[in-house]
């Protein structure tokens, strides 16, 4: 089998041999170490063989020394292809280009459809694809994976809870999923307005219902704020209190920072690294050179190669390479105060209603040990604090 492949490789002709001395003819061959193949003797004064083209100018000085003719019946074999090729050279060029365009179309973008949006949604939606890059006859290869797509589009539209990224063929498919704000009822049921935590009432405004408490007045989580019954005892009645109530609430908050900390961080130098795969085997079309950095960050990306809207076994793959770079950070007792201060209250604003605000801040305790800074703050903070309590009607 390997020598068919060599043969292949060299190149073979057939030879038809007639006329006298074939057989010593055959035979200057052999001592010349010409290759003589599958030699048949077909009738008298008629052999048929197969030599190694790369021998053809031996044959023919060996040949003017006998009495027999040759005739060339056959050649096979690369440079026989090579030489076809070269005659047929618009053809094979056009259908190359024929199918590089095809493929070329084939991973493209070519429509975009979204299902389960409103209009004003669905705009912002492709306001933020045309962002990320999504739009038609981009090329597929410059998108990111749909998984990236999705979370992406979730984090940068607040309208939608959930959106699902499918790529067919040269489409891209988005379902997606709304909020849905409730409703406000315009006749809503009986109820109490109550304190959600312990505090103190900062402000008070009531635009129905019957107010317990005052400004000023320390409150329990549960406490009723504001009564949905009006009226007297002889006639009275059950609505639904509204008003708006602020509260002075105290939190402490315990946060350690570390005075040293080691951590990696990107200097920006990278390099790009483009092949193609296939069948496991990978074969690099751009960004041959190799990379020197110490230390380094890869980042992976496959995206399969199409011809219409088949799968083909060919894979695009591109590697980034990013330089990174071990960095100490050393903070002073002062800063590393500073720090834990902006983290502590860092922390405590996302936990409390959006429209709070921190009025007070008192570090309670302070310590260092073990490299660490460790803080216990106080915060008093000006929060709204009303809950609701529905009335049951009988009660």
């Amino acid at each position: 089998m390997k020598n068919q492949w060599l043969h292949f490789w060299v190149g073979k002709i057939h030879l038809k041999l007639t006329g006298e001395g074939i057989e010593r003819f055959l035979n200057d061959c052999t001592r010349q170490d010409i290759s003589v193949l599958n030699v048949q003797f077909k009738n008298e004064g008629e052999v048929r063989a197969t030599f190694l083209l790369k021998d053809l100018s031996k044959i023919r000085t060996i040949i003017r020394k006998h009495p027999c003719k040759i005739h060339f019946t056959k050649s096979e074999g690369a440079p026989f292809w090579q030489k076809r090729l070269l005659k047929n050279v618009g053809f094979v060029c056009g259908t190359l280009l024929c199918l590089f365009v095809i493929l070329f179309l084939s991973n493209m973008v070519w429509s975009i459809e979204i299902k389960g949006a409103n209009p004003k949604t669905e705009h912002e939606i492709m306001k933020k694809l045309d962002e990320l890059g999504v739009k038609v006859g981009k090329s597929q290869f410059t998108i990111d994976d749909p998984e990236t797509l999705q979370k992406k589009i979730t984090d940068g539209i607040e309208d939608i809870t959930w959106i699902g990224v499918e790529l067919r063929g040269t489409s891209y498919h988005f379902q997606v999923v709304e909020k849905k704000a409730p409703k406000e009822s315009k006749g809503s049921s009986p109820q109490n307005l109550i304190a959600k935590k312990k505090a103190i009432i900062n402000y008070m405004f009531v635009e129905k219902g019957q107010p317990i408490v005052e400004v000023n007045e320390h409150v329990e989580k549960g406490q009723t704020l504001v009564s949905g019954i009006i009226g007297n005892e002889k006639e009275s009645k059950a609505i639904s209190a509204k008003g708006e109530i602020l509260g002075e609430v105290w939190y402490k908050s315990t946060v350690e920072v570390p005075i040293k900390t080691e951590f990696e961080v990107l200097t920006g130098e990278s390099k790009t690294k483009h092949s193609v795969s296939l069948f496991g085997g990978k074969l690099p079309f751009w960004g041959f050179f190799g990379d020197d950095y110490k230390t380094k960050k890869k980042e992976r990306i496959v995206k399969p190669v199409y011809f219409f809207n088949w799968k083909t076994p060919l894979k695009y793959e591109k590697q980034v390479i990013r330089e990174n770079e071990k960095v100490t950070r050393q903070y002073t007792k002062k800063e590393a105060v500073k720090r834990g201060l902006q983290i502590a209250r860092e922390d405590l604003l996302s936990k409390v209603d959006g429209e709070a605000k921190i009025v007070d801040e008192n570090v309670l305790h302070q310590t260092t040990d073990n490299g660490k800074v460790k803080l216990v703050v106080y915060y008093q903070v000006i929060e709204n604090i009303v809950g609701t309590q529905p009335i049951i009607q009988g009660d």
